[in-house]
């Protein structure tokens, strides 16, 4: 059983080249400390979960939930100490995707920097690839 975490934002990111990593998804460090800071008061998870979801205007959708155990078909990224899980439906549309956490004034979100996103939705909560 698992808990969503927090709501994320896409961007689509152009001229962008995707570099070659051994990691299907990047973290910046903002991320590295966000997602620390929110496993330190739940230790009874192991990382967290991206998935992807049919919703929005535009198809799709990432979610973010903690997860306690690492199913068979995940991707698993270690970065800095923190994992993070990817569903198997999610794998493909995170190639070469970063992900960064941002604060302003009004909110703080994970923002999933993806150069193969062809469109997103006005607000950024859906895509399509």
């Amino acid at each position: 059983m698992s808990a969503s975490v927090v709501r994320a934002t896409v961007r689509a990111v152009s001229k962008r080249k995707i570099l070659p990593t051994r990691a299907a998804l990047t973290l910046t460090p903002a991320a590295v400390n966000q997602i620390r800071l929110l496993l330190q008061h739940k230790p009874e998870y192991i990382g967290l979960k991206v998935g992807v979801r049919t919703r929005g205007c535009n198809g799709l959708t990432y979610t973010l939930e903690y997860t306690k155990d690492k199913e068979k078909s995940d991707e698993e990224v270690i970065q800095d100490g923190v994992c993070v899980f990817i569903e198997k439906k999610a794998q493909l549309t995170l190639l070469g995707t970063e992900m960064d956490f941002v604060e302003s004034k009004l909110s703080s979100e994970f923002v999933f920097n993806n150069p193969n996103i062809k469109g997103t939705c006005g607000c950024g909560e859906s895509f399509n690839i």
